[in-house]
């Protein structure tokens, strides 16, 4: 799934490293957990890739 960011704090995939028991370092990719929900927003309902997050803390209006 190759999707930007969560729409209302733009939360987005960020870069690590895997750390083994021996100290050696290998690149990583640590992905928010987005989902696709309908949203009310200021020009109506949406459908947007939501953090859950936002969506626990009612940061976005989830439409029925």
């Amino acid at each position: 799934m190759n999707v930007a960011s969560c729409y209302a704090c733009g939360k987005k995939k960020t870069v690590g490293n895997n750390v083994s028991h021996a100290n050696n370092k290998t690149k990583r990719q640590i992905l928010p957990n987005l989902q696709r929900k309908r949203i009310q927003t200021d020009a109506g309902i949406k459908r947007a890739y939501v953090c859950t997050r936002c969506l626990r803390t009612g940061t976005v209006k989830k439409v029925v």
